[in-house]
């Protein structure tokens, strides 16, 4: 078998193998968010903390986890059977929910560090002040309980002490238990298969082609690269508001293109703001690192090679790169939304034949918390999809997660039976995709019965500013969030950012936004 194909094999292999982790933490998990949305990620490293490999999971993880690695190779030393825990924003983090668990693989011989193992799962509360862990805050510590990286497990065994301590101060105790001890169920799956590869290939031949594939990475998106005309690329969006007041907030990126090497740039960008949307460092390299993915096309090595031809340049104390102790938890999912936008947007410009209008931009978080039929207290998170943006020769898809979201939806069955909400309706949104030669996806309407008091918070993007057309097509429609309030009849058009208390009979409907239209339309 020649080299080549050996990297290729190895390649599949260690996919395969971060994807049945991934299968593992789905299946053994107590949350919706986890279980149905599946709203986690799973990843391999060698032992000097170069991404091997992550399965086809959350695209905002994938510039994060190699920096969550790197943080903690720099401060513990693992032994066989431990396990790390953090959720740390600044140390490669995404946001609080997002928890993260990271473990070793050993040689059998000499007991040597080869691998490490890495589960990210957004849990679907972690302390906040809002139930679900999803609400504009104006300080970290309001967003959840923030844990620094720390031994979850020594020689196999769960440091239960430290364990109790952690999820008492969070809602639904037992949930988040079992969806931390799912997370290391996954990691001991991907231990057992990495061994029986290992054991397959030898150490050694397997480290030589380990270097060869990351080789092989990085190639691979060199030729990528080259594709793009070499020359400078401007392109400047916008946050609808910081949700306290101030918006909107520019994004702006200027793209180089020399040879096989790319610089992205955000000088222009807004400084840090006061509230969420600020999104870390790591969020904004995973979205920038998912905007040239997509010009790769299937089949990728997604590795530590795959992202060195891209240098990333990010002002410090921005939007974009914000001081700590910032709060971030709308930055992972709202703001890195709006830099695929504006990366993709300046992309346009040297690929006009290439790149898509705007989807939807936002993933329309919605967090809903209260007591549900017996008194138990429920936390609940998800996101709606909306339209995707019209190709190239396509029109876009209508009522789809994407982007930096590859989340599934929550059924209606499995959300009406397990807590006290009802969905009245749930289609497309129809003509809310921006007309064009190749018209721009509908986004969602979802209309949610509230059968028990409960208070639900909003993180909503697109509902000023509209997701642009390129080509001369026309916008995707913005998004609207309505409340109507039993009791008095009232309909009420809420800020896309905003916490509310419901009571039994009152009524949220969310309408997403659609996709920005491709080419000039033509009546």
């Amino acid at each position: 078998m020649s080299r080549g194909v050996d990297v290729q094999v190895l390649n599949k292999i260690l996919v395969s193998i971060a994807e049945e982790m991934g299968i593992v933490l789905q299946r053994s998990a107590f949350s919706s968010n986890i279980k149905e949305r599946r709203d986690f990620s799973c990843a391999i490293f060698d032992s000097a903390g170069r991404l091997l490999a992550q399965a086809a999971h959350i695209p905002v993880h994938l510039g994060a986890m190699p920096d969550t690695v790197a943080a903690i190779r720099q401060k513990f030393e693992l032994s066989p059977g431990d396990v790390i825990i953090t959720n740390d924003p600044f140390k490669g983090g995404t946001h609080l929910p997002d928890i993260t668990l990271i473990s070793g693989v050993f040689s059998p011989k000499d007991q040597r560090l080869l691998f490490y193992l890495v589960a990210r799962a957004h849990h679907a509360d972690v302390g906040a002040r809002v139930p679900g862990s999803m609400a504009l805050c104006q300080r970290l510590e309001d967003e959840g309980v923030l844990i620094e990286p720390s031994f979850f497990a020594r020689k196999g065994q769960i440091l239960e002490g430290y364990l109790q301590d952690i999820i008492s101060r969070m809602r639904n105790p037992r949930e988040r238990a079992g969806d931390l001890r799912a997370q290391l169920a996954c990691l001991l799956r991907g231990e057992s298969r990495l061994q029986e590869v290992i054991s397959r290939y030898g150490e050694d031949r397997f480290s030589m082609l380990a270097g060869r594939l990351i080789d092989y990475g990085r190639r691979f998106m060199e030729n990528t690269i080259r594709e793009i005309p070499d020359g400078a690329y401007e392109f400047q969006d916008f946050l609808d508001d910081d949700g306290a007041c101030s918006g909107p907030l520019p994004i702006h990126v200027k793209i180089v293109v020399e040879g096989s090497r790319v610089l992205v740039d955000f000088e222009g960008t807004s400084p840090q703001v006061g509230t969420s949307l600020n999104a870390t460092r790591s969020v904004t390299r995973s979205a920038v690192y998912y905007c040239f993915f997509c010009l790769v096309g299937e089949g990728y090595p997604v590795n530590s090679g795959s992202l060195m031809p891209i240098e990333i340049k990010i002002p410090g104390g921005s939007l974009l790169s914000p001081a700590p102790p910032a709060p971030v938890a709308a930055g992972n999912v709202e703001t890195s939304q709006r830099v695929v936008d504006t990366v993709l947007g300046a992309l346009s410009r040297a690929l006009p034949h290439v790149i898509p209008a705007a989807s939807c931009g936002t993933m329309n978080n919605l967090s809903i918390g209260g007591k549900g039929r017996e008194g138990q207290v429920f936390t609940y998170y998800e996101t709606i999809g909306g339209g995707m943006g019209a190709r190239p020769g396509l029109d876009g898809l209508s009522g789809v997660q994407v982007h930096m979201t590859n989340t599934l939806n929550t059924p209606i069955e499995a959300l009406e039976q397990t807590y006290p909400l009802r969905i009245e309706h749930y289609g497309l949104r129809p003509d809310s995709g921006g007309k064009g030669k190749f018209r721009g996806g509908d986004g969602i309407v979802r209309r949610y019965l509230f059968l028990s008091p409960c208070k639900f918070s909003l993180l909503t993007e697109r509902r000023k500013t509209a997701p642009y057309g390129l080509n001369g097509g026309r916008d995707g429609r913005k998004g609207e969030n309505i409340f109507r309030n039993e009791k008095t009849g009232s309909r009420e058009w809420l800020p896309g950012k905003c916490v509310r208390e419901a009571q039994p009979g009152d009524i949220l409907e969310i309408r997403t936004p659609g996709g920005g239209g491709w080419g000039r339309f033509e009546p």
